[in-house]
């Protein structure tokens, strides 16, 4: 496939001009023009570079790119991480809050298909667009068994702050570094909130607002929106995709 329609395919499905976002969206470094393998990740490091290389990748896509808001000079680190992958041709496209906040191929929806929750709607905001998702569950679950279901889907261990009732029907999502938004879920009377890291100045929130908060790693909960959009590439392009897991353990 050729990299232009991959990335102009990208583009339109992820809207990625529509949000306001410190990342540069889009492609960040060209690589060559035909695209055979794709590898998905969730941050731009030279060691996702490298197992990028190691898997014979043409394009990696990466939740966390490389440019953030100002100008950085191509020197040090930044160099030999560019230099890395226009040395051996692979191009870098990245997806911040497109890729949280899709619908289909998001983080925050993803999370929440895969807890099988139901009525969703649109929860919490960045900069006045919609990019979590909350709704409820067929039947109520308990707290403890809800952070187990989660703990079993990514792989990470979660931290339960159980400031609210034992048993779960509705809960909201935003993934990664979104611990101030419990205090949304709870205006919005939800029995539960899940992000991926927590804040050392949201941890009496939970507690004296009501609410059970449960964190899931900034990591692991931004592992859900790269894979879906790996399998949509596969099912859509016959493109061959690998996931690359380098996790941080936050």
């Amino acid at each position: 496939m050729k990299r232009d329609e991959l990335v102009a395919y990208l583009d339109d499905t992820l809207d990625i001009h529509t949000y306001p976002d410190p990342s540069l969206n889009g492609l960040q470094v060209e690589g060559k023009d035909e695209i055979a393998k794709v590898a998905v990740a969730v941050d731009a490091t030279l060691a996702t570079f490298e197992q990028a290389a190691d898997v014979g990748a043409d394009m990696l896509i990466v939740h966390h790119g490389l440019f953030w808001g100002d100008a950085e000079p191509i020197t040090g680190m930044m160099g030999r991480r560019i230099r890395y992958l226009l040395e051996r041709d692979i191009s870098l496209y990245a997806a911040h809050i497109p890729l949280d906040a899709h619908r289909e191929l998001g983080n925050n929806w993803g999370l929440a298909g895969i807890l099988g929750m139901t009525e969703l709607e649109p929860f919490g905001q960045w900069q006045g667009h919609d990019i979590g998702v909350k709704g409820a569950f067929p039947n109520p679950i308990p707290l403890r068994d809800l952070a187990d279901q989660i703990e079993k889907e990514l792989g990470e261990s979660v931290l339960v702050h159980a400031g609210g009732p034992m048993e779960i029907s509705t809960l909201g999502i935003i993934s990664g570094a979104a611990a101030r938004d419990v205090a949304t879920a709870a205006d919005e009377g939800l029995d539960a909130f899940l992000t991926g890291e927590p804040k050392h100045d949201t941890f009496a929130l939970p507690f004296e607002r009501g609410i059970n908060a449960l964190f899931a790693g900034h990591y692991m909960t931004e592992t859900v929106g790269v894979n879906l959009l790996a399998k949509r590439l596969r099912d859509t392009f016959n493109l061959e995709t690998e996931f690359l897991l380098l996790p941080t353990g936050l």
